[in-house]
């Protein structure tokens, strides 16, 4: 890749957006973000304090800033939250400053990998999978609206999955 452009990571929670960010950013000599670690250093405090005291409306509020910093800049790895493409204004940012990248997964591997993770206070339920669902019922048309490529992330590794997103941006 000639020059440096924004690689924006989309997609539910559990589909790998964070690990398979690193190993893209590390792959292509470019500084990586997730948005989620950057709103908890800029309050200090994690998600979960700032949904319990501000609730998900003034969770996306701060949501909106940090993103909006964040795709101001150059030759970055961004993983989104996965309910960042909410925001109409997130999903034209995202669009208009990088290249957007849907890393889909299914509801069972979303499980399989959040079932442990206290740190997901939408999940903090006893009907996990009713609420993925319900997620994905509304969010993924979002994605796909907002996403220049798809990747299924399901029985691959990071790596794999990284070297994939690689190859299409290479090919572009």
């Amino acid at each position: 890749m000639a020059e440096k452009r924004n690689i924006f990571l989309v997609g539910p929670m559990g589909a790998g957006k964070s690990t398979i960010g690193r190993h893209l950013a590390q792959q292509l000599h470019m500084e990586f973000f997730d948005s989620d670690t950057v709103i908890e250093d800029r309050t200090g405090a994690d998600i979960s304090w700032v949904f319990d005291v501000e609730g998900e409306e003034g969770f996306r509020v701060r949501e909106e800033g940090v993103i909006d910093d964040l795709t101001q800049e150059q030759g970055i790895v961004l993983a989104t939250g996965g309910g960042s493409v909410i925001s109409k204004e997130n999903r034209n940012r995202l669009s208009a400053r990088g290249v957007v990248v849907y890393l889909e997964t299914t509801i069972e591997k979303q499980l399989a990998r959040t079932q442990r993770d206290k740190k997901r206070p939408l999940l903090q339920t006893d009907a996990p999978r009713e609420v993925l669902e319900a997620l994905a019922a509304e969010r993924n048309p979002m994605y796909e609206e907002v996403s220049d490529y798809v990747v299924r992330t399901d029985d691959q590794s990071a790596k794999v999955v990284a070297n994939q997103i690689i190859n299409m941006l290479e090919e572009r």
